[in-house]
């Protein structure tokens, strides 16, 4: 197909916005896409498009295209709690339900914490998560279409296991009891990642016509670094001759790309000792440093403005220098500074990556980390997920209806919103904690009580404060101050990538455009689940947006880009997303109208964890674990309540929300007299092979 001349006054049925591949139903002003995917495993099999059913929702959630993540729904009961600061405790009906342990959250970290409470109490200990989504795994979410006989997976949240040979010792743990081998994931995947270098396909840059009067690709030739986000003084150049010829720029642009990947630069912070340079480093930001120390122009630094959106869910307008130094960035080779000494930054909980952090081996799973919450879930409801390997979990077909049955001593109960947690009398002396949730829909809906000797809040820090009012003040400010990046990974199910192949690309960035990247997913299997390998297959290709503002503080910034999101409906979301393909992938014959499947937009208003920048937190914030840390303070037992989520260690990684969990349930069996038992017999072994 020839794109339209102006894809942005593309009719509807250009764009394919007629199309039967989602049904779009309204809530609460927004747009939400529900039942496309909910097809007989027989018409899946045979390679049937997807079509509309007659349900209200499908059945499936890891199938449920439009909305996603924090979807329309999911947060009204939380909504209202957080406007109205009070819950009518009067009308609770209690279900006559009491528990060991009640977890509030079915992330990661809530897993992981019900997982742990098992090993150490023991087989007849009786667990309750409550979560407010109709999925679980929090962000660890999985997105999922079958078509022509094939079965797509990608990750919806959080995308991989980051340096797992820096993990620490209970996240590893984790790992090892759920039976994940990493070593033979990566051998049986061996080769895979040549796929698309053998194919010719390369990255590149979209320069749109808004920002550079014309749409243009412009494709990395071979022999050039891959992203102008990693620098080492012996490595390729980024901006070759030939790539900087593709690109719109002007002959001054292109001269100051070529000085700042150069090894042979001057000083720029001559007369300071390498101490005031890390601190001058520490307290400016990266764009300030590549504008007014390095002296990039505007066209020049459009290459770098998102840089650390990635990590910090911001641009380079609020990331410290020191941190963009600390990743590689490139710039600073005159600077002649030192390694950062061992363990700063990199060995804090999700602590700095790139040249400061060694060990890096990312892996990934075809549906990223929600390959871990399945094998949580199988582990804790054996039931729930069938199949007994780290292989077979990729093909599971997850029974949701057995996760709250009574018979289990772990029980997952979702699409319910915890609204208030309380002890039964005094914090210091009571017995047990009253927990009340209410159907996560319902702004003022029927509230249910629970009772449990102890509770586990896994949720985020920002909310812990209107669920928990009993807490001390102080603890109640160090909760609020967390405040979550925002950010949208989008999922686009299409019949084939043969545009991809034409125009020689696999993946594509575009800094000033809806979706900053898009890209093919990692040519990755996981037992049966096998990658697409040709250009004719199906294919589930990931996009990101980053909702930034430019010149506004970082926490401001989220704040904003989260407005943003929830006023943004989903008929908005795609035909942005449509626009966007047509105008990149249209040369090379893409039709948004017949090659699209299926769209799931992942909102994640609520995204990142907040970590400690040197421009807007205290310096000891930044370098070390102190207890003026204020997730330290934020994260202190009370009474009979812990708190364990990615939030309480100041980072958004899986290995933090782990250790949490783990702290939490030693506080728990400390206030409840049981011992704590590692059981980690493999976990020791694999220890002593890692030293």
């Amino acid at each position: 197909m020839k794109p339209p001349a102006d894809p942005s006054t593309a009719s509807d049925h250009a764009l394919g916005l007629d199309r039967d591949i989602s049904r779009r139903d309204f809530l609460n002003g927004v747009a939400l896409v529900a039942g496309s995917l909910a097809l007989p495993d027989a018409a899946l099999a045979a390679g049937q498009s997807p079509v509309p059913t007659p349900d209200e929702t499908c059945p499936y959630p890891p199938m449920r295209t439009g909305i996603r993540g924090f979807a329309p729904g999911s947060f009204t009961a939380a909504h209202h709690l957080r406007d109205t600061r009070k819950v009518d405790l009067g009308g609770a009906e209690h279900t006559g339900e009491t528990y060991d342990l009640v977890v509030v959250g079915g992330g990661l970290s809530g897993l992981a914490a019900a997982h742990f409470f098992h090993k150490c109490v023991g087989p007849g200990a009786r667990v309750l998560i409550i979560d407010n989504n109709d999925d679980v795994g929090g962000h660890a979410r999985r997105n999922e279409l079958h078509y022509g006989g094939r079965t797509l997976v990608v990750n919806g949240g959080t995308y991989d296991i980051e340096s797992p040979a820096r993990y620490n010792q209970w996240a590893r743990q984790v790992l090892d009891d759920i039976g994940v081998d990493l070593p033979r994931y990566v051998k049986a995947n061996e080769g895979n990642e040549r796929l698309y270098d053998s194919m010719g396909l390369r990255l590149g840059y979209f320069f749109d016509r808004e920002t550079w009067g014309a749409d243009r690709l412009a494709i990395q030739p071979r022999g050039s670094a891959d992203w102008p986000t990693s620098f080492a003084g012996d490595s390729q150049p980024i901006f070759t001759d030939d790539y900087l010829r593709s690109m719109p720029l002007p002959e001054q642009a292109k001269r100051e790309l070529q000085r700042l990947q150069s090894a042979a630069q001057p000083d720029l912070l001559a007369g300071l000792s390498q101490t005031e340079k890390l601190l001058r480093l520490a307290r400016m930001s990266f764009e300030d440093y590549l504008r007014k120390v390095v002296g990039l122009d505007e066209q020049a630094y459009w290459f770098y403005r998102d840089y650390g959106r990635t990590v910090f869910g911001t641009g380079a307008d609020v990331m410290p220098a020191l941190f963009a130094w600390a990743m590689g960035a490139p710039g600073f080779q005159g600077l002649a500074l030192d390694p950062l000494p061992r363990g700063l930054l990199a060995d804090l909980p999700g602590g700095m990556h790139g040249r400061q952090r060694p060990g890096h081996g990312d892996v990934h799973f075809p549906d990223g980390n929600a390959t871990l919450v399945r094998l949580l879930v199988r582990k804790l409801i054996p039931g729930a997920v069938p199949g007994t390997t780290q292989e077979d979990i990729g093909t599971a077909r997850v029974d949701y209806g057995a996760f709250d049955r009574p018979a289990n001593p772990t029980r997952i109960r979702l699409n319910h919103t915890v609204l208030n947690v309380r002890h039964d009398g005094d914090p210091s002396t009571a017995g047990e904690v009253i927990v009340s949730y209410s159907p996560a829909a319902s702004a003022s809906g029927k509230l249910y009580d629970v009772r449990a000797r102890y509770c586990i809040m896994a949720n985020w820090n920002m909310m812990i404060p209107y669920v928990v009012p009993e807490l001390p003040q102080t603890q109640r400010a160090a909760l609020a101050y967390n405040v979550k990046a925002p950010l949208v990974y989008t999922t686009v199910f299409l019949k084939n990538w043969q545009a991809f192949e034409k125009l020689g690309i696999r993946s594509v960035r575009s800094p000033t455009m809806y979706h900053s990247r898009l890209w093919l997913p990692e040519p990755v299997d996981l037992g049966e689940l096998r990658h697409s390998a040709h250009p004719r297959d199906p294919i589930a290709l990931s996009l990101t947006r980053y909702p930034v503002f430019p010149g506004h503080a970082r926490k401001d910034q989220y704040r904003m880009g989260r407005a943003e999101l929830l006023d943004t409906s989903f008929e908005t979301f795609e035909r942005n997303i449509r626009e966007q393909l047509v105008r990149v992938l249209g040369p090379g014959g893409f039709d948004p109208r017949d090659d699209i499947l299926g769209i799931m937009v992942n909102r994640w208003c609520h995204g990142y964890s907040y970590t400690y920048s040197s421009l807007y937190d205290p310096m000891d914030w930044v370098f070390t674990e102190t207890h003026e840390r204020c997730c330290v303070a934020a994260r202190q037992p009370f009474g009979r309540i812990s708190i364990a989520n990615a939030d309480a260690a100041a980072s958004p990684h899986t290995d933090a929300a782990f250790l949490t969990a783990h702290w939490a349930v030693e506080q728990a069996l400390e206030k409840l007299a049981y011992p704590f038992v590692s059981h980690n017999t493999k976990g020791a072994e694999n220890e002593a092979n890692r030293a």
